[in-house]
């Protein structure tokens, strides 16, 4: 799991949490203090506050889980799969387009990054450079043809090289 979203989903967590065994249980006590509970709204709106956050920490906590599984060794090195950049032409739009593939929580498509699980997405995963891939979206069918494809695996060695040129070079 990349680091920054880690971080990204754990600072949510701890904010939920401190709000579900702190803030909340304090309006619920100051709102039953005010008397009938059946017409008292703040009373009412808390308890919702309540089951949202607490839903909310269940969502993250799951989404926290499925990503510790991922296991990078597992990702293909001749594939499109997590991590991967990679170079399409779309023949629908007759323009190259360069996308990324994230985690859902990285996604933002006017950066060229790309859910995993988003229609784009999902049918790049698993192509090689010369596949083609029909998308289904809102617009209608789009074919992509991979024309270049740099996996995680890739951009993992490249940095590794470019460390051990860089350690090379202050070591003379």
């Amino acid at each position: 799991m990349p680091e920054h979203i880690k971080k990204q989903l754990l600072a949510e967590i701890k904010l939920l949490e401190h709000e579900l065994q702190h803030e909340l249980p304090a309006e619920i006590k100051k709102a039953v203090a005010m008397g009938d509970l059946s017409e008292n709204a703040e009373y009412h709106m808390a308890k919702q506050r309540q089951t949202f956050v607490d839903a909310r920490l269940g969502q993250l906590n799951r989404r926290m889980a499925e990503l510790s599984l991922v296991n990078l060794t597992n990702i293909p090195r001749d594939k499109t799969g997590f991590g991967s950049t990679v170079v399409v032409y779309d023949s629908t739009k007759n323009e190259e387009i360069v996308y990324r593939l994230v985690t859902s929580e990285e996604s933002d498509v006017s950066k060229g990054l790309i859910s995993t699980t988003s229609p784009i997405g999902r049918g790049l995963v698993g192509k090689r450079v010369g596949d083609v891939a029909t998308i289904v979206t809102p617009n209608g069918k789009r074919e992509l043809e991979i024309l270049k494809l740099t996996t995680i695996h890739d951009e993992a060695a490249k940095g590794e090289s470019q460390d051990g040129a860089a350690t090379g070079t202050e070591q003379q």
